[in-house]
């Protein structure tokens, strides 16, 4: 064969499965590094939490990982430069990205998922960036922002249904205190789980519908978070004053009709600041008709295209990590929802 045809390369319908091709290990096994030199440090790391075990409506979110890193087979490192961008977020920078596998996490307790989802994300977290210019003494913004006055890694996280933002926001809370949310969803997910259906346990009051809520109470959040896409239906005004309480500003799917993309963006750039920032992604952010494979759809979404450029103006916040959620690939029609969902994930490498 290697005298005839040469090495063997992967084509884009075959081979091992990995997020856009990137070189896969189970980072969450590796000794705690306790060194900035060591081989394994990373930049960025792609991490799946399987889990779906808190959805209200249609489960399936748990198979949400494998649909995006399949999604992502016609993606790559070599073919990965974005007119849109204005370059490839595989190799400009000389970041290291790893698919760091998945967190296998309990689909029978739900309490002892989001503790093993808190700790691998905080394993992760802990690590050293690699070093680049040793001579460089001059902190990087990120690490101004830390408590420990180090750089940490950034992570983008394939769910999993949305309660995985709780776990992944204690973990953050660790390193930078408090964080502001840009949300994009059909949905507000502040819902008060005192009230909710079917939450007479506090286990129960877990839920991809009421984890900002936890997570303001807990003192995760600052009071400068935005939604991005609402378009539910709500029990009335009661919810709103509500979730403003919680400390989101809201921004409609119609709102984009009266003021556009770039309004959007000079919204959600005006409300977070300059402070730390996690990006969460519901994929039920944009229309059913183009990302049907979700648990709670919700018709009259935006389309991949205004969520895609609504990303891209987010460029310079100080993002400290990223998740694409709700992916549930039972409900997909010729894997729309999952290639969607990659290509956006690969705006959140370029957005890093």
């Amino acid at each position: 064969w290697t005298s005839k045809y040469g090495n063997t390369p992967d084509t884009s319908f075959s081979g091992p499965l990995s997020f856009s091709r990137l070189p896969y290990s189970r980072c969450l096994d590796y000794p705690r590094s306790l060194s900035v030199n060591d081989a394994n440090n990373f930049d960025i790391a792609i991490l799946g939490m399987p889990f779906d075990t808190a959805t209200s409506y249609r489960p399936g979110a748990r198979f949400g990982p494998y649909a995006i890193r399949e999604g992502s087979r016609r993606q790559s490192v070599d073919w990965g430069y974005s007119l849109s961008w204005g370059g490839n977020p595989y190799t400009d920078g000389g970041r290291t990205i790893l698919d760091c596998g998945d967190v296998p996490v309990s689909p029978f307790d739900n309490a002892l998922a989001v503790d093993q989802m808190e700790t691998a994300y905080s394993t992760l977290l802990s690590r050293y960036v690699p070093v680049r210019n040793e001579s460089d003494s001059e902190p990087s913004k990120l690490a101004s922002l830390a408590k420990d006055g180090r750089e940490h890694p950034r992570i983008v996280t394939l769910g999993g249904d949305h309660t995985i933002v709780l776990p992944i926001l204690r973990s953050l809370n660790k390193v930078y205190g408090p964080v502001s949310v840009i949300h994009y969803d059909a949905h507000l997910d502040t819902w008060n789980a005192l009230g909710y259906p079917g939450s007479e346990s506090t286990q129960a009051q877990v839920t991809h519908g009421t984890f900002f809520w936890l997570a303001n109470n807990e003192g995760l959040l600052t009071n400068t978070s935005i939604h991005a896409g609402i378009r539910c239906k709500l029990l009335g005004t009661v919810d709103l004053e509500h979730d403003a309480s919680v400390g989101f500003e809201l921004i409609s799917t119609d709102d984009i009709d009266e003021i556009g993309t770039l309004g959007v963006v000079e919204r959600i750039r005006n409300r977070v600041g300059d402070g730390p920032v996690y990006l969460s992604l519901d994929i039920d952010v944009i229309d059913p008709g183009m990302a049907p494979a979700t648990g709670t759809p919700e018709a009259g979404g935006w389309t991949t295209r205004e969520v895609k450029r609504i990303i891209k103006g987010l460029a310079g916040l100080n993002i400290v990590g990223a998740d694409l959620v709700e992916v549930a690939p039972a409900y997909d029609h010729a894997e729309v929802t999952g290639i969607a969902a990659a290509d956006i994930v690969a705006d959140f490498l370029a957005l890093l």
